[in-house]
């Protein structure tokens, strides 16, 4: 029997509202997920999901909910709020913030602030590095992050490249502040993801010696699979900023909910 699960998603609000509907079941939410990874690749500064009207949560919408919020804990750090007036009872484990509806989680969360992100597509041209740089420079010198220019740019600089020579595929280069520190990510359109182990690097791997580079200058870094592509990100945080929790690279980025600043 087809699953009667329904997600539609609604970037007329001022926060991306997605609506789940119907009954989930193991096939139905993985679609269910792909949307919510495809919305959250766009960096918003938060996602709202309505399940008011996912009939009798199942263990399996649960688990989706639960796993996306795990493997989404370090970037974009986008705050993750379900609406729901039957309230967090009704999603044990989720471990998802529940507000009864869009407008009381949007009254918590207060308005999006538009200059705390940005955004640039590009093709895989030469000069795609440099006019990512310009962004950068323009965007740390606004925000009064001087000290991490230097270091954003080497990172959108591997990233941007590795997609001109290797991946060949429009781009769009992500741009966030996040407290002290800000996080770099390109999004592009293959589904390859690439590697460092923190050995040697042969001159012709595929984002070998960018990972190195990105590595060396940021607090941690990693990537978001997409069906149809990826987000290769790095958080760098500010010199007089919190000590790091330790460098790790992820295997897919994470969202908690961030403080503002």
């Amino acid at each position: 029997m087809a699953s009667e699960a329904r997600h539609l998603v609604d970037h007329g609000s001022e926060y991306p509202l997605v609506r789940l509907t119907g009954v989930f079941d193991a096939a139905s939410a993985g679609p269910a997920r792909s949307a919510l990874l495809a919305v959250l690749a766009e960096q918003p500064e938060a996602v709202l999901v309505d399940v008011s009207e996912v009939a009798t949560p199942s263990a399996e919408a649960t688990a989706m909910l639960r796993d996306l919020r795990r493997d989404t804990a370090d970037w974009p750090a986008a705050h993750l709020t379900l609406c729901d007036p039957r309230g967090a009872a009704a999603w044990p484990g989720a471990g998802w913030p529940v507000w009864p509806d869009a407008a009381a989680a949007v009254a918590e969360l207060g308005k999006p602030e538009p200059d705390r992100r940005h955004s640039l597509d590009l093709e895989p041209v030469v000069g795609a590095a440099r006019r990512s740089r310009e962004l950068i420079t323009e965007a740390c010198g606004r925000w009064d992050r001087h000290d991490l220019a230097g270091p954003a740019c080497i990172v959108v600089t591997e990233l941007v490249n590795n997609v001109v020579v290797h991946v060949r595929t429009p781009m769009t280069v992500l741009l966030a502040l996040h407290g002290s520190g800000i996080s770099v990510a390109v999004r592009d359109r293959s589904t390859h993801i690439p590697t460092y182990t923190g050995g040697p690097v042969p001159a012709t791997a595929y984002g070998g010696r960018g990972m190195l580079l990105i590595d060396s200058v940021s607090e941690k870094w990693g990537n978001l699979p997409l069906d149809d592509g990826k987000v290769v990100w790095a958080l760098l945080a500010a010199e007089d900023g919190p000590p790091p929790a330790g460098r790790r690279n992820a295997a897919g980025a994470s969202m908690t909910d961030p403080a503002r600043g």
